[in-house]
């Protein structure tokens, strides 16, 4: 570094006082801070026009996130239900309805028996496999197609247990209408050979 003679400019008075204002040194984070604030300001502001706009802007057209809770939950509306196909020999032939059974439950054999029972009663049967899933719960009854609905009741009611689910095509492709057997299946057959006692 380059070093200069001293001159008279150097040599200040011990005596001599500073006059007018003076810079202080700039303290740090003070940028951040102010950042910051301007940050807040902006999104109390636009919560609060958004929040103004929710209540003066009609229903439909309100905002969903500032509605109450009664208004966000949608009260399910009931799905008409067909009548349901209680005989099977009512079912037109050219349908080509199939019923397979897979038995979800550790029973065995159980798909076999509920198969045979059904054949027996005169429904469109096809094949009998276990489930890959063996400790289903709840006996579905899946079709595939819209108009097998009835059918898909019919048996429900046949069975006295089971809920219908419309699923895609693709999920059972060997029949039109597949019975997964749950545990339900088990415990209604076990109360229904139970004798009542005195």
């Amino acid at each position: 570094m380059a070093s200069y003679p001293k001159d008279r400019f150097d040599e200040l008075p011990d005596d001599v006082e500073r006059i007018g204002a003076h810079r202080g040194p700039k303290r740090r984070g003070r940028g951040w801070i102010s950042f910051a604030w301007a940050l807040l300001a902006t999104g109390v502001l636009v919560f609060g026009g958004l929040f103004a706009l929710s209540q003066y802007l009609d229903d439909d057209l309100g905002l969903p996130f500032f509605a109450s809770p009664e208004e966000t939950i949608a009260t399910p509306e009931p799905t008409a239900t067909v009548a349901p196909v209680t005989d099977p020999t009512t079912i037109d032939p050219a349908r080509k309805i199939t019923i397979d059974v897979l038995n979800g439950t550790a029973e065995s054999e159980l798909d076999s028996t509920v198969l045979d029972e059904l054949t027996a009663a005169g429904w469109p049967t096809g094949s009998a496999a276990p489930a890959s899933d063996r400790a289903i719960e709840v006996t579905y009854i899946y079709y595939s197609n819209e108009a097998d609905e009835d059918v898909a009741a019919g048996l429900a009611a046949t069975l006295d247990r089971g809920e219908i689910r419309l699923v895609e095509a693709d999920v059972f492709p060997a029949a039109q209408i597949t019975i997964v057997i749950g545990a339900d299946y088990l415990a209604s057959a076990t109360a229904s050979t139970e004798e009542p006692t005195e």
